[in-house]
C-alpha cells in the first residue's frame, strides 16, 4: 500500500528478494560503478594533475588549470572576510564541540603492565604519517564533514593532514570550508573532487601528495574508488552515501517523524531514510504529512526526497517493535533514531547502529553539525564490525614488550614446550639457546651432540 509519494510496506509481507534489495541499499550501484571507476583511477596514475584539471571540468562545471589545484594563503583569507558573522559563529560553537568531545580520546606516549614478575608489556600510540580528508560537494557543501575528520585527525598529532573536495563552477572552494580547515590547523587544501581526488590521495600526483589514510564520506563514485585502491592505500572507514532509520512507536508525534524521515532523504536519490513502526496509524499520519513537508523545500531535496521514499525508503509495518529493533539490527543503518515511550529500554535492543538518537529533542541534523559527535559514520551495514571516525583512526598502535632474566626463566620452558610441539626447531632454539647462564656452553653441547 502507498499514500502519495511515500512508499509503505508491511515487513511480514516482503519477499526474501524484497527485504534483500532494502538491505543492500546502494551497494548494487556501488558495484556498477567499478569497472568504469577502475579506468578513470588508471588515468589519474599516469597523467597526473593534467587528467584531475579535465574531470574537474567534466563533473564540476569548473576550469581550473593543473597548475592551481592548491588552495593559495589569500584565498582562505577571502573565504574568511566573505562569511556572514553568524555562520563564522556557528561554526565556532559546533567545532569548539567537537574538539571537546573527540579530545578525551587523546592516547599518547606508553601503557605498560607487569604480565609476570619481569615480563612488562603494553602499547605505544603514534599518528599515522599522513592522512587525506575527503569533503563532498556534489549535492551541496559540507563544512561540517571538513570538521569533523579533521579535529580527530590534529588531535591524533598527525604531522601531515591534505584536504580535496570539488570545485565550485568559479574555480573556487565553498568558503566555510576553508574557515573551517583554517580553524582546525588545516592549511593544505585542493580543489579536486570524486574518485579522481581518492586516485590523487592514493598515488599521487605533481601537487597532491600521495597519503598513508583516506577518510571521509562520499558518493557512490567515492566509495567505488576507495575500494579499488584498498590494497594501495587505507581507506579506512566504509562511509558512503547516506541512510537513516527511524523507529517509532504509536505515541511518537508524526509531524516530528515525518520532519525527521526527510532529513537524510535530501542528501540525494542515492541515500536511503526508512522509519520502522508497529503502529498503522502512525505510518499513514506520517505519509500524509510529507507531501506538504516536501513542497517546502527547493525543488533539487524535494526530488531527493520523492525518490528517495518513494523507492526502497519509505516506511515499513513491523509486527511490534522487538520485530522493528530485529529488522534495524540485520540493516544495520548509519544514522538510528528512536522515538519510542521508552528510548532508552528501545536501545536497549539495538546492536548494530553507527549512532542511536534518542527522544524527541534530537533531529538527525542536530547530531550532523553540533552534539560533539562524529557525524562521518560507517554506512552499508558496516555498523555491524565499524564504528565511528575518531582520534583513533589517525592513530597506529606498537606493542611493546620488555622482559628481564626472571622474566625470561618464567617463561622460557613453555615457549621452548609449545615451538617444539608446533613443528617451529628455530623458535624452540632461540629460546634454548638463552636457557643457559651461559649462551656458549649451549654451543658446545649442541656440537657434542651432533
Amino acid at each position: 500500500m502507498s499514500n502519495s509519494s511515500v512508499a509503505i510496506r508491511v515487513w511480514r509481507d516482503l519477499g526474501e528478494s524484497e527485504r534483500n534489495l532494502i538491505l543492500r541499499r546502494s551497494e548494487a550501484d556501488i558495484e556498477r560503478l567499478m569497472d568504469e571507476t577502475r579506468t578513470l583511477l588508471e588515468e589519474v596514475r599516469l597523467r597526473g594533475d593534467k587528467r584531475l584539471a579535465e574531470l574537474t571540468e567534466a563533473f564540476d562545471g569548473a576550469n581550473v588549470h593543473a597548475d592551481a589545484l592548491r588552495v593559495r594563503h589569500e584565498e582562505f583569507d577571502r573565504a574568511e572576510q566573505s562569511l556572514a558573522d553568524d555562520v563564522r559563529a556557528a561554526l565556532d560553537m559546533v567545532i569548539e564541540n567537537v574538539e571537546l568531545f573527540h579530545s578525551s580520546q587523546r592516547s599518547t606516549g606508553f601503557h605498560m603492565q607487569t604480565i609476570r614478575p619481569g615480563v612488562l608489556a603494553g602499547e605505544r600510540t603514534r599518528p599515522v604519517d599522513s592522512a587525506g580528508l575527503y569533503v563532498p560537494r556534489g549535492r551541496g557543501s559540507f563544512p561540517s564533514m571538513l570538521y569533523m575528520a579533521a579535529i580527530p585527525a590534529r588531535i591524533a598529532g598527525v604531522p601531515k593532514i591534505v584536504v580535496c573536495t570539488p570545485a565550485l563552477p568559479d574555480g573556487s572552494v565553498d568558503a566555510a570550508c576553508l574557515y573551517a580547515a583554517r580553524r582546525c590547523g588545516v592549511h593544505e587544501v585542493y580543489r579536486v573532487g570524486g574518485p579522481g581526488a581518492i586516485a590523487a590521495l592514493a598515488y599521487g600526483t605533481e601537487s597532491i601528495p600521495a597519503v598513508r589514510k583516506i577518510l571521509g564520506p562520499g558518493s557512490a563514485r567515492v566509495t567505488a574508488a576507495k575500494r579499488l585502491l584498498a590494497g594501495i592505500v587505507d581507506i579506512g572507514l566504509p562511509a558512503g552515501p547516506s541512510e537513516s532509520m527511524i523507529i517509532a512507536d504509536k505515541h511518537a508525534d508524526p509531524l516530528l517523524v515525518a520532519a525527521d524521515l526527510i532529513n537524510e532523504a535530501e542528501h540525494g536519490a542515492d541515500s536511503q531514510s526508512i522509519l520502522l513502526t508497529p503502529s498503522t496509524a502512525l505510518a499513514e499520519s506520517v505519509a500524509a504529512l510529507i507531501p506538504d513537508l516536501t513542497r517546502q523545500l527547493p525543488q533539487e531535496r524535494a526530488d531527493y526526497v520523492n525518490a528517495v521514499l518513494s523507492g526502497i525508503g519509505g516506511i515499513i509495518i513491523t509486527a511490534n517493535l522487538e520485530e522493528a529493533c530485529e529488522v534495524a539490527n540485520l540493516y544495520a543503518p548509519e544514522h538510528l533514531m528512536i522515538h519510542t515511550r521508552e528510548p532508552w529500554v528501545t536501545a536497549e535492543s539495538i546492536h548494530n547502529a553507527s549512532e542511536i538518537l534518542l527522544g524527541s529533542h534530537i533531529p538527525f541534523s542536530m547530531a550532523n553539525y553540533a552534539t560533539g559527535v562524529n557525524a562521518i559514520l560507517p554506512t552499508g551495514g558496516w555498523a555491524r564490525t565499524w564504528s565511528s571516525l575518531s582520534v583513533h583512526d589517525f592513530t597506529k598502535r606498537s606493542s611493546i614488550v620488555d622482559v628481564s632474566r626472571t622474566g625470561f626463566e618464567t617463561l622460557a620452558p613453555h615457549v621452548a614446550c609449545l615451538a617444539e610441539y608446533e613443528g617451529f626447531a628455530a623458535h624452540a632454539m632461540a629460546v634454548r639457546v638463552r636457557m643457559d647462564s651461559e649462551p656458549s656452553s649451549f654451543w658446545k653441547t649442541l656440537k657434542n651432540d651432533t
